[in-house]
């Protein structure tokens, strides 16, 4: 008796729902260009708009649960059209936060909002 409970029960559990699995991760494929490229972030779920600070003509896009940061600039931002990525790295066993991106627009705006990411990040970056 004590088998057939037991395949009652494994063959409840192969019945289970599933976790579905993860959306695999956005990769910076600059050649996509710039609207297929948003459109790929916008439509991952697993991103969440942050609240957007007065001023600022970008938007950044969070991950639920962790992951890559990314950020979409908009009409009138420096270097627009352009996305950002941040994300947690390590480099030589200490956590940093590495920022890339896809320069579509005006180099040198470009430039701009690099150097004030990768600022965002040292600021925020915890001491040694």
């Amino acid at each position: 008796m004590r088998a057939a409970g037991l395949i009652a029960l494994l063959a409840l559990c192969a019945c289970a729902p599933q976790k579905p699995a993860p959306a695999p991760a956005i990769v910076l494929d600059c050649k996509l260009g710039f609207e297929a490229l948003s459109k790929e972030i916008l439509a991952d779920p697993s991103l969440t708009p942050a609240l957007q600070e007065p001023g600022e003509p970008y938007r950044f896009y969070r991950p639920q649960g962790g992951g890559p940061t990314f950020a979409i600039t908009q009409a009138g931002a420096p270097g627009h059209p352009a996305i950002f990525k941040q994300e947690a790295v390590r480099i030589e066993g200490k956590k940093a936060m590495m920022t890339t991106g896809c320069p579509f627009g005006d180099p040198k705006g470009y430039s701009q909002v690099m150097a004030y990411l990768q600022g965002l990040s040292a600021a925020s970056a915890p001491s040694p």
